[in-house]
């Protein structure tokens, strides 16, 4: 490692011969040597959201000693950091209600230690974004290492899709078509080896646009998690962060107004996850970077979708990555990304994208021959969203993009499983489910329950699809003409509090609305009924009270309104 041209950060703690600095000294030696205080090494924080009950992170301890080994070699000094993790599969309410927490606390982690740099592993789905909003607020050079997707499990001869499937199966269980017990039978098929989802859901997404933002060693995004060439970039990744550090290049100098046009591109390229929408606006808030839910539209809807996985397509990340992975995608839409974006290599992200051959134009298409030639997240606004909401076209029934039909209202996702299965509730496949209460405020957390399952019924009439609206979210694994993350949501004033069963909804993708076809007078004197309100959470201690009193709405990301912005990385007083 060459020279260090400035004091680092860390000296702050360890330098000169006061008591204070003699106990940030003696209580770190602990073996390593005095030379690592002298201020010609950095230090350098693995932030690790490894854990057990985080199933799709459980591996990222091996990362991390492959990273520090990348540190030490740089000269270095790693220091493993332990943070808040996030298991969307376990975690209840959900785990979107953390997501802000587990943000806060990493942030104050990389702020108050005494650290020149750090590198940020994540893999399911809210802990990359937690990690990258934290690390942007302190501005301390920071990589991310994405932990990668699980190989592709097999039940009777059939890939699975994790997820994708799970959704898939049990209706087929809820139609009399597959027997319980083979849908048990395959749980043990889907999940088959370390990694996070391997369908284009909210972890694979994430872990590709943090690349596409500039925030990953390049070429290093969508590496399967089992696979030997992760802990070899892990590796070049902890040499990388080393000379950052010298370089003082930070997230200020990757994350820019041209970083976040890249990603929505990216976004719609790779046909992800709807929860990028409020990760993208979130992490952009705490740079104060303008980045808007019409940018989404703008920029990416009319994106050709190019790679063919699930649950928009077939394949699965394994076979994106043996098929030239993301440079070979974003190869393809060279021309419609911004060439001054940089990396955290400090090389242009375009600069990656000359001659990357496509080694499967099944699992990546080429630019003339798209899975579907328009494919980005599509914002809707009328009177039912005046904040605006989101619907992803990949995913959904193309003859139910525009829709006209009668709402089926649902007070709470209690009362929905109560009543959906009701032979006598007054549904058919023309109607459109409303559920109410799912928002930021409402649930708490804005769940992923959108995608609600559709009525027995009508499964087992062969229905599959139908039109559906929420104030919540949906995996990103999943499928379907689901409108998402209406804004305002029930809970913070929003007309679909308002909607009665019986009104007629009318849907128009195409023309972005979104409409409650009633009267402004009627709707203007109409008010919740008991059961919406009751349905609402009410804390009164704790995270989920500081998470309601300060949610923002899903059109600005859902990050609490005390934590958008940058707070920096200075510390004004001593711990002694």
């Amino acid at each position: 490692m060459t020279e260090q041209s400035r004091e680092l950060r860390s000296q702050q703690w360890y330098a000169g011969q006061g008591r204070d600095a003699y106990i940030h000294r003696a209580w770190m030696r602990r073996g390593v040597p005095a030379d690592a205080f002298e201020g010609h090494k950095p230090h350098i924080a693995i932030a690790n959201t490894a854990s057990d009950l985080a199933p799709c992170n459980s591996h990222l301890n091996e990362v991390a000693s492959s990273v520090r080994d990348g540190v030490l070699e740089a000269g270095g000094v790693p220091l493993n950091m332990p943070v808040v993790s996030l298991g969307e599969t376990q975690l209840r309410p959900t785990a979107m209600l953390w997501r802000n927490m587990a943000a806060m606390s990493i942030e104050e982690m990389i702020r108050g230690n005494p650290i020149d740099g750090v590198v940020l592993l994540g893999g399911c789905d809210k802990t990359i974004p937690a990690l990258l909003m934290g690390a942007a607020s302190v501005g301390l050079p920071a990589v991310v290492v994405p932990g990668g997707p699980m190989l592709t499990g097999t039940f009777q001869g059939v890939a699975l899709g994790c997820g994708t499937d799970v959704w898939r199966l049990s209706e087929e269980v809820r139609a009399g078509t597959l027997p319980a017990e083979q849908f048990t039978r395959s749980e043990s098929a889907m999940i088959r080896s370390r990694g996070h989802c391997n369908t284009m859901g909210t972890a694979s997404t994430m872990g590709l646009l943090a690349e596409a933002l500039g925030m990953v060693l390049p070429g290093l995004a969508g590496t399967p998690a089992p696979d030997s060439r992760l802990l070899e970039g892990s590796h070049a990744t902890g040499r990388l962060i080393v000379e950052m550090v010298g370089a003082e290049r930070g997230p200020a100098q990757v994350l820019t107004r041209a970083s976040f046009h890249n990603a929505i591109v990216t976004l719609a390229a790779i046909g992800g996850s709807t929860n990028a929408v409020v990760h993208l606006l979130a992490i952009a808030g705490r740079l104060g970077i303008d980045v808007t839910l019409d940018d989404f539209d703008r920029i990416g809807s009319h994106v050709p979708l190019l790679v063919d996985l699930q649950p928009a397509g077939r394949f699965l990340m394994d076979d994106l990555y043996r098929a030239g992975g993301l440079h070979a995608v974003l190869a393809q839409v060279r021309d419609l990304l911004d060439p001054t974006a940089l990396t955290v290599d400090g090389t242009r992200l375009v600069d990656h994208l000359d001659d990357v051959p496509i080694w499967d134009p099944e699992v990546i298409r080429v630019r003339e021959a798209p899975v579907l030639t328009e494919a980005g997240i599509a914002v809707l606004r009328g009177n039912l969203a005046p904040g605006g909401a989101i619907i992803k076209p990949a995913a959904a029934t193309p003859e139910l993009l525009q829709h006209r039909g009668k709402a089926v209202v649902f007070d709470s996702i209690e009362d929905f499983h109560a009543r959906i299965d009701d032979p006598d509730l007054e549904v058919d496949g023309s109607s459109v489910l409303v559920l109410r209460g799912c928002g930021p405020k409402g649930y708490p957390g804005m769940p992923e329950v959108a995608n609600m399952p559709i009525p027995k019924r009508l499964v087992e009439l062969g229905v599959r699809d139908m039109v559906r609206i929420c104030d919540g979210r949906m995996s990103g694994t999943a499928y379907g003409t689901v409108v998402l993350h209406v804004s305002p949501e029930a809970a913070a004033g929003g007309p679909l509090a308002l909607v009665r069963t019986g009104d007629t909804i009318v849907l128009d993708v195409a023309g972005r609305r979104l409409d409650l076809d009633v009267p402004d007078e009627e709707l203007a004197a109409r008010v919740p009924n008991e059961a919406t309100v009751a349905g609402f959470a009410a804390p009164t201690r704790g995270w989920e009270r500081l998470y309601v009193d300060h949610v923002l709405q899903a059109d600005s990301g859902a990050d609490l309104d005390i934590l958008v912005g940058a707070s920096g990385h200075e510390v004004s007083r001593e711990s002694h």
